[in-house]
C-alpha cells in the first residue's frame, strides 16, 4: 500500500472499532442495569438489547445508495450524527422505551456498507482484500475489548455512562472522518463492495449464500440471545459485575488462540465445509452445556470458552465462505444480503432471548436457541463444498467494452480464471480467480 493508502485504511479501521466498540461494549451490561428503567420487563429489556440490529438491517443498503448519489463522506457524518444522538437519547432515558427508541435511533445510524464502499473508493484495486481484512480486525478487536472492558467501565459510569461515552466515541470517529480520511476524486460503484438492488433477487435464489446468510443469523440471534442470560447468571453464581471482566477476558482470549487452527486447517487443507459443520455442532454442544451446567461458575465458564471458540471460528468462517460462493460481480450484494441477515438476527435474539428469560428460565434461553443450531446444521451439510477462489476487478477502456465477448473468452482462457462478468456501464470486468494457478501479470496486456 501507499502511504496515504495506509493511513486512510488505518483511520477507516478506527472509526469502525469506535463505533462497534460503543454497541458491543453495552451488551454485557444492558440486561443488569435494564430492569432498573420504568416499565421494565424482560420481553422488553430483550429488545432493548436488540432494538439497533432491525434499523440497521431496514437502513443499509438504502444509506449505500444514498452516498452513490450525494457522496460518502456526506452519508457517514449524517449516519455517525444520528449513531451520537441516539448514544445520547439512551444516556438520557429514564424508561424501557425511551432506551428502546435510543437504541433503535444508533442502529439507524447504519453507515458500515458506506464505509467500505468509501474505503474503495480511497485504495488501489490489488489492495482492497488487505484492506477488508485490517477493517474485519478492528471489529473482532473491539469486540474483544468490548466485552472486557464494558463490566469495568460500567461500574464508575453505569449504563448511561456507557452511551454517554459510546456518543463521545462517535463524535472522535466524525473528527478523524473529516480531518484524517481524504475525499475521493471519484466514486467506484464498486459490485464487490456494496450491495445493489437489482442483483438482490439473484443473490436471493443463489441456495448456497442462503444457507450462509441464515448462518449469520442464526449466529448473532444465539448471541444476543445469550447476553439475555449469561449476565445474570454470573450474578447468580457469585460474581459481582464489576469482576465479569475476569471470566470474559480469559475466555475471550483462550477462545481465539484455539480458532486460529481452525481456521487454518479450513483455508489451507481446503476443509472450510467440515470446519463450518464441526463449529456449529459445537455451537449446539456450548448451548446445552450452558442450559445444564451453567448454574456454578465453573460450568460458565467452561461453557462460555465452548461458545466463543464457535462463535469465533463461524464469524471468521462466513465472510470468507460469502467471498467463495458469490458469482462474480455479485459480491456486494451478496454481503449486501448478509449484512441484513446479521442485523435481523441480533433483533430477534434480543426479542427472543427476552421473551424465554421472562416466561421460561435462563437455562431455557439456551434451550431455546438449540432449534436454530439444528437447523444451521442440516444447511451446512446440504451445501456444496466451496471452490477456494476469490475476487478480482479490472477497469476496462472503451475499445474493451465494444469488443466485450471476444475480451470475456480471452479473460476465461486465461490458467487460474473460473468466472467473469462484464459490466458495461461501469467500464469493468470482475473474475474469480484460483490463487494457486493465476499470474496477475497475464492481465497486464487488458490494462489501460
Amino acid at each position: 500500500m501507499t502511504p496515504i493508502e495506509k493511513r486512510t485504511v488505518s483511520t477507516l479501521a478506527l472509526i469502525y472499532a469506535l463505533r462497534m466498540f460503543g454497541l458491543f461494549m453495552v451488551l454485557p451490561v444492558l440486561v443488569i442495569f435494564a430492569s432498573e428503567y420504568e416499565g421494565a420487563s424482560a420481553t422488553l429489556i430483550g429488545i432493548a438489547i436488540g432494538a439497533y440490529g432491525l434499523t440497521q438491517a431496514l437502513l443499509q443498503l438504502p444509506f449505500g445508495v444514498w452516498s452513490d448519489r450525494i457522496g460518502r463522506k456526506p452519508v457517514i457524518l449524517i449516519g455517525l450524527t444520528i449513531f451520537t444522538l441516539g448514544s445520547a437519547l439512551a444516556a438520557s432515558a429514564d424508561t424501557i422505551w425511551m432506551l428502546i427508541a435510543g437504541r433503535a435511533l444508533q442502529g439507524a445510524g447504519a453507515i458500515a456498507s458506506t464505509l467500505m464502499a468509501l474505503m474503495t473508493d480511497l485504495t488501489q484495486e490489488e489492495n482492497r482484500t488487505k484492506a477488508m481484512a485490517s477493517i474485519g480486525a478492528s471489529i473482532g478487536l473491539s469486540f474483544t475489548l468490548a466485552m472486557v472492558v464494558g463490566p469495568a467501565m460500567a461500574t464508575w459510569l453505569g449504563l448511561s455512562g456507557l452511551f454517554a461515552l459510546t456518543a463521545v466515541f462517535s463524535v472522535a470517529a466524525m473528527v478523524l472522518l473529516v480531518v484524517a480520511v481524504p475525499t475521493p476524486k471519484q466514486q467506484v460503484r464498486s459490485r464487490d463492495a456494496r450491495a445493489f438492488y437489482h442483483q438482490l433477487g439473484d443473490v436471493v435464489k443463489d441456495g448456497q449464500i442462503l444457507r450462509l446468510s441464515f448462518g449469520i443469523f442464526a449466529l448473532h440471534a444465539i448471541l444476543v440471545a445469550c447476553f439475555v442470560a449469561v449476565p445474570l447468571m454470573l450474578l447468580s453464581a457469585g460474581l459481582i459485575q464489576e469482576d465479569h471482566w475476569q471470566v470474559y477476558l480469559p475466555v475471550m482470549v483462550v477462545s481465539f488462540l484455539f480458532m486460529v487452527p481452525f481456521i487454518i486447517i479450513g483455508e489451507k487443507k481446503q476443509k472450510m465445509k467440515q470446519v463450518l459443520l464441526s463449529a456449529v455442532v459445537l455451537l449446539g454442544i456450548s448451548l446445552a452445556w450452558l442450559a445444564v451446567a451453567g448454574h456454578g461458575l465453573i460450568g460458565l465458564i467452561s461453557g462460555l470458552w465452548l461458545f466463543f471458540l464457535a462463535f469465533n471460528i463461524l464469524e471468521a468462517s462466513l465472510p470468507s465462505l460469502i467471498s467463495k460462493f458469490a458469482p462474480a460481480g455479485f459480491k456486494g450484494s451478496a454481503m449486501g444480503l448478509y449484512s441484513t441477515s446479521q442485523f435481523l438476527g441480533a433483533f430477534a435474539g434480543g426479542v427472543i432471548g427476552g421473551f424465554l428469560s421472562g416466561y421460561a428460565s435462563l437455562s431455557g434461553v439456551f434451550w431455546g436457541m438449540i432449534p436454530f443450531v439444528v437447523i444451521w446444521a442440516g444447511l451446512v451439510m446440504s451445501m456444496k463444498t466451496p471452490k477456494h477462489l476469490t475476487s478480482y476487478m479490472m477497469s476496462l477502456t472503451d475499445n474493451q467494452v465494444e469488443d466485450s465477448d471476444q475480451l470475456e473468452l480471452e479473460l476465461l482462457a486465461i490458467p487460474g480464471v473460473h468466472e467473469v462478468v462484464i459490466m458495461l456501464q461501469e467500464h469493468a470486468a470482475y473474475l474469480k480467480i484460483d490463487n494457486k494457478v493465476f499470474d496477475p501479470s497475464k492481465l497486464n496486456a487488458y490494462r489501460n
